[in-house]
């Protein structure tokens, strides 16, 4: 047994690699499952027809992460700049020709097949990926440099104000995680506690000033108006509303009870709007129950324990915050998707990792772990080659 513990810790890579094939697994049952009236409305009853699409953007991110994790990390520090300002400008541009939907134009259409890309995930990443970069590099034996803190910050600021007004929890989301890297990279207390105070000083005036805003100031009023409800306090909504989205899938957490009623038998699949993304998780836990739900919570919590492995073992900062950044990214998105299906958190619309149905999500999150691996291909390699000279 102690043998087999020792193996299994040592492959960490093929760890993730199983969570990575159960999440996807995971995501073509209940995908297949909760888009059953999708395709009747838009596919005249094909239902198979998102079953194939999902198959077939997952087997993509397969050759995504086994492309992005033959990639030495060495390189991803040298394009982070070069990232940053093309997801700046790509971001830009939604707001100039994006596609408009639900009063945010996120979304950019790739002429020719049609598919739209939602340039936040990009801005995720490439955010990522720098504030990785500038933290290892102006590293001292006692502290990071206060230079670090202005660079990182201007990029903070460009970037999550960009995404603010149109994906609040999007920006919001980044913005903490950038956070956590600086505490992490050792950035003085005194400005991330300003930075902090700044930022939330900024979202209570707005949300206070939203009732004065015009309509067109981004999705502020939506944003308000989510939190008010969360709180009781505001407006019952109507089918489409967010109090509808809210009792729906308190339904179907109640109704799936401890073991489920199977796979491919929701009820409220048919009743919950974007029950193959938004509401992914209350849909598993209806038909898995209880103990798939907290099956999949812990894929994502041994995902992120893999990662501190592989920071532990890291000798170099960048790889350790670039590991220590996409695992808090891709987690963190999916404790939010969990706690909105189980009523925690106001309505957010952030998807679950690797299982909503989707593409520029699924993409960019498998862009992520291709470099998480790349960063434990490397360890690993290193380890090996210490233990030869040895």
């Amino acid at each position: 047994m102690g043998r087999f513990i020792s193996n299994f810790k040592l492959q960490g890579d093929k760890v993730i690699w199983i969570i990575i094939f159960l999440l996807s697994i995971i995501s073509l049952l209940v995908v297949y499952s909760s888009t059953g009236t999708l395709a009747y409305k838009v596919k005249g009853g094909n239902t198979s027809y998102f079953f194939i699409k999902q198959l077939v953007l997952l087997l993509g991110c397969y050759f995504i992460i086994w492309v992005t994790h033959k990639i030495p990390y060495k390189h991803y520090s040298s394009w982070a700049n070069m990232g940053l300002f093309i997801a700046i400008g790509m971001l830009l541009l939604a707001k100039i020709v994006g596609v408009n939907l639900n009063q945010a134009s996120r979304w950019i259409t790739i002429p020719g097949i049609g598919f739209n890309f939602q340039p936040s995930e990009l801005a995720k990443l490439a955010l990522i990926l720098f504030v990785s970069r500038i933290l290892s590099k102006f590293q001292t034996d006692r502290e990071c440099q206060k230079e670090a803190f202005w660079k990182i910050i201007a990029a903070i600021g460009v970037v999550c104000g960009i995404i603010f007004l149109d994906d609040f929890s999007t920006s919001a989301l980044l913005g903490g995680i950038c956070l956590m890297l600086m505490f992490i990279g050792r950035i003085a207390a005194k400005y991330l506690l300003g930075t902090f105070g700044a930022g939330l000083g900024l979202i209570i005036i707005l949300l206070i000033i939203a009732p004065f805003l015009p309509n067109s100031f981004g999705r502020i009023h939506t944003v308000r108006n989510r939190i008010l409800n969360f709180a009781g306090i505001g407006e019952k909504k109507t089918d489409d509303g967010r109090n509808y989205q809210v009792d729906q899938a308190k339904i179907a957490v109640v109704s799936g009870g401890i073991i489920g009623k199977g796979p491919g038998n929701s009820d409220q699949r048919n009743f919950l709007p974007h029950p193959y993304s938004d509401f992914i998780y209350a849909i598993i836990l209806e038909e898995l129950g209880w103990f798939g739900g907290f099956g999949i919570l812990a894929l994502y919590l041994f995902l992120i324990y893999r990662a501190g492995s592989i920071v532990r073992k890291c000798d170099r900062t960048f790889p350790a915050f670039l590991v220590i950044g996409l695992s808090l990214s891709i987690v963190a998105q999916a404790l939010t998707n969990m706690a909105v299906s189980v009523n925690l958190i106001p309505v957010t619309g952030q998807p679950l990792p690797l299982v909503s149905m989707g593409g520029t999500s699924l993409i960019f999150t498998s862009a992520a772990l291709g470099m998480i691996l790349s960063v434990s291909r490397s360890v690993k390699e290193q380890e090996e080659l210490n233990h030869a000279e040895d």
